[in-house]
């Protein structure tokens, strides 16, 4: 198979209670996943085989989540309330049909709505995650 079919792709956003309960994140337009990334420390020392540089595996980051939606301030308060709220929320990015999801704890660091005179509401809003993300892989 070449690829998947991304639509229906949901960003769904923790009640914060136990158990907790994900709900859509309404009128999404693109979702940017994390991109997890690692350092490296270089470890290259005089002795290093043949003068190659030599790195070890260092510290992982949960990356960014970057989401753009149709903007509607009625249906969207909930963002703003996270962006005021310091403490990680539970989130989840939900892969369409049975294809796994990756959840996340993460703050919202950015928040930028946009109003065009000739086009639609809209906002982009970017996710720092917080912690290990938990990767679950569908059928």
């Amino acid at each position: 198979m070449a690829g998947l079919d991304a639509f229906g792709t949901q960003l769904q956003r923790g009640d914060g209670a136990t158990p907790e309960i994900f709900t859509p994140i309404a009128n999404v337009t693109d979702i940017t996943p994390p991109g997890i990334e690692r350092e490296t420390y270089d470890v290259t020392a005089h002795d290093s085989e043949d003068a190659w540089r030599e790195f070890i595996g260092g510290l992982k980051d949960g990356g960014e989540v970057e989401l753009d939606l149709n903007y509607d301030p009625r249906e969207h308060d909930s963002l703003l309330a996270d962006f005021a709220d310091a403490v990680p929320r539970s989130y989840k990015v939900v892969w369409p049909g049975t294809l796994g999801n990756w959840a996340f704890k993460a703050i919202i660091t950015n928040f930028e709505p946009e109003a065009p005179h000739d086009d639609k509401l809209a906002a982009s809003v970017t996710y720092k995650v917080s912690g290990k993300p938990t990767i679950t892989t569908g059928s």
